[in-house]
């Protein structure tokens, strides 16, 4: 069987592209009928458009980049992040999945997939498919609050209020951190932040954000932020708005920064902490207690049990067809509209 799927063939192209589906599985694969997906857009588009590759291959020996020595995600790329279907067909050797059951795994954007059966996690006919594909980015949600060792009745303020953000709203109101303070300059997105616990939502155009989280906390600053902007002037006002000995977790993943970033002001007097924080690798700063494994299961459950809403997350929506490719260009540059994108197939 040919299909087509989404992929980033080379640096600034989106294309559909054929792959064939095969008709027999071997060994421990898997067939899935994909129903739903949902893409990552902001590590994407540092692949399809920005910086992703430029920094050289990730040598896991020497723990660095190599400049020259390849990149750190070859193309083609597959385009989307987590999808939720059904699974069709086993292999002989199969016995995780049975035919039937309804699983999430990582995978792009297309509609027949195999796998293999260490892959993906089984959930619930009545799981929303939206908090599903919501597994990523609330795993690097979670693990920004684990490394920020946030604590019941801390005040945070997060910046940047796309998926991740979002999901770390709703961790933070669960960890019983207030006041909550999400920062964007996006209005739907603050909006979406109030309704997943946000105490309080700034735009922070034209505003001096550092004294305006010193003056929301009574002139302390703010016990913890969480930054996925990736953005001089968050950071910024991250360092001014942040408490004496406080914590920033630094989660984006941006290009080198410009000049501009200041560690002579508030950050030289009252000497935050500052963390870098990602999920999907070990090990992680909690290891070996905590593990990857441990920190999705986490999250799963969370997810299975309702706690976790991704229909707050996950939009807009659109059918997988033959305009998917200009349908992604679109949602990726249109940042007022869109947080998430997800597909229906």
């Amino acid at each position: 069987m040919i299909c087509k799927r989404l992929v980033c063939p080379r640096h600034n192209t989106i294309e559909l592209v054929d792959y064939t589906v095969p008709e027999t599985l071997v060994g421990t694969q898997a067939l899935v009928r994909n129903t739903f997906g949902a893409e990552k857009h902001g590590t994407m588009e540092a692949f399809v458009r920005k910086h992703g590759n430029k920094r050289g291959a990730w040598d896991w020996k020497r723990l660095m980049h190599t400049p020259g020595e390849g990149v750190c995600c070859a193309y083609p790329i597959g385009l989307g992040n987590m999808q939720v279907g059904y699974v069709e067909k086993v292999a002989q050797l199969v016995s995780r999945y049975k035919v039937g059951d309804r699983i999430v795994f990582f995978r792009g954007f297309e509609p027949w997939s195999v796998i293999d059966e260490t892959e993906g996690w089984l959930i619930q006919a009545d799981t929303c498919w939206k908090a599903a594909t919501c597994l990523d980015p609330a795993t690097y949600a979670f693990t920004a609050l684990r490394d920020s060792n946030i604590r019941i009745g801390d005040s945070v303020a997060i910046f940047s209020l796309g998926a991740i953000g979002l999901a770390a709203v709703a961790l933070a109101k669960m960890a019983g951190c207030y006041p909550i303070i999400a920062i964007d300059p996006v209005e739907s997105r603050r909006q979406a932040a109030e309704i997943l616990g946000a105490d309080i939502t700034l735009n922070p155009v034209g505003l001096d954000t550092g004294m305006k989280l010193r003056e929301l906390t009574d002139w302390r600053g703010v016990d913890k932020v969480i930054e996925y902007s990736g953005a001089v002037p968050a950071l910024n006002a991250a360092l001014r708005g942040v408490a004496f000995g406080g914590t920033i977790a630094c989660g984006a993943f941006p290009a080198p920064y410009a000049e501009g970033l200041d560690f002579g002001g508030e950050a030289h007097m009252n000497r935050p902490n500052i963390v870098f924080t990602r999920a999907e690798s070990d090990p992680n700063r909690d290891h070996p207690n905590w593990d990857n494994a441990r920190i999705r299961a986490t999250i799963l459950r969370l997810i299975i049990a309702g706690k976790i809403d991704g229909g707050t997350i996950v939009s807009p929506v659109v059918k997988f067809g033959d305009n998917l490719a200009a349908d992604y260009e679109r949602i990726m540059a249109d940042k007022d509209n869109s947080v998430k994108m997800g597909v229906e197939y």
